[in-house]
């Protein structure tokens, strides 16, 4: 990195200290939660950022750890797992934050990748990792394809038993697996949830259950160990209804709902915020960013504060 860039860099990092507004004596934030659930940030936002810087940022905002993601143009490369994973953890552990959650695109337990990184992941400590996604083969039934997304799982469950690891599965809108939300229930049926569960996602359940997500939610209930977190608002473009992300707490998703139900049925899990609407390219994971540093770090501050208000 040339000088004139270190000090960009630099003075970026120092102008989020004083937006953050640091306690000068303790070094926190000046919010932070009482609650025993974790708020990680997703670090496909803060891909603009080194190793050291992201921990750094993520650390000051006042979240509880980072979702490294460990996927193709993510945080760490997977052909690269075994010489960046062990820097990304050992930067996040020395700024305080939990280490011990990663987003991949995983979805072959026999893929050479596969391995690498999960017995990788296992030995710097991770614990929880968000699988990739399956799409239907419109060749097969319905039924079909879900008996093989089910062989998938409980081959990657049989792994993760082995590293002691737990993986999850996201519900992502649209007509992917996973989009129902009631197809997961079926696709990990006779699995441990310890081992392969659902990572439950509020803002693509609204987006295709409407009003009825609360159904979809206490189904698969049990199967669920941790959360993604995202807002969002239908808006009509080019005479076309489409959903388009916002700020936690300003769209269409119904918190004070979701998080009844969550407290009501004792599930348990934490939290991974994601900032996917636009703010400089870093919703995309960005790695250069076209706003001011500043704006991104307001809106991380602005997201987790409003999420933790509704604990």
């Amino acid at each position: 990195m040339n000088s004139r860039r270190s000090f960009i860099k630099i003075t970026s990092l120092a102008s989020m200290v004083t937006l953050i507004g640091l306690n000068p004596v303790l070094g926190m934030s000046s919010f932070g939660s009482n609650s025993k659930r974790k708020v990680y940030i997703f670090s496909k936002h803060i891909q603009w950022l080194s190793f050291e810087e992201m921990a750094l940022t993520a650390k000051k905002v006042g979240f509880d750890g980072i979702d490294l993601t460990v996927r193709p143009k993510g945080h760490v490369l997977p052909e690269r797992v075994k010489e960046d994973l062990p820097k990304a953890i050992n930067a996040i552990k020395k700024a305080g934050l939990n280490a011990d959650r990663m987003t991949t695109a995983i979805t072959d337990p026999e893929d050479a990748l596969t391995i690498d990184i999960l017995e990788t992941a296992a030995r710097e400590g991770i614990k929880n990792y968000r699988l990739g996604w399956f799409d239907y083969n419109p060749t097969l039934s319905i039924e079909e394809n879900i008996t093989g997304f089910n062989l998938k799982l409980k081959g990657l469950a049989d792994l993760n038993k082995k590293l002691g690891l737990t993986a999850a599965y996201q519900n992502h809108a649209g007509e992917m697996a996973g989009g129902p939300v009631w197809d997961m229930g079926l696709m990990l049926d006779g699995i441990d949830p310890n081992l392969v569960g659902v990572r439950y996602d509020i803002r693509h359940a609204t987006v295709e259950g409407g009003t009825a997500w609360p159904l979809g939610m206490k189904f698969l209930a049990d199967k669920i160990n941790s959360f993604d977190v995202k807002d969002f608002i239908w808006k009509k473009t080019e005479g076309t209804w489409r959903p388009f992300n916002v700020p936690v707490g300003e769209g269409m998703v119904n918190f004070e709902r979701y998080f009844q139900i969550i407290d009501e049925l004792s599930i348990n899990g934490d939290f991974t915020l994601h900032l996917e609407y636009p703010i400089g390219g870093a919703e995309h994971g960005a790695t250069t960013l076209s706003c001011s540093p500043d704006e991104v770090i307001v809106a991380m501050k602005k997201d987790l504060k409003t999420l933790r208000s509704f604990f």
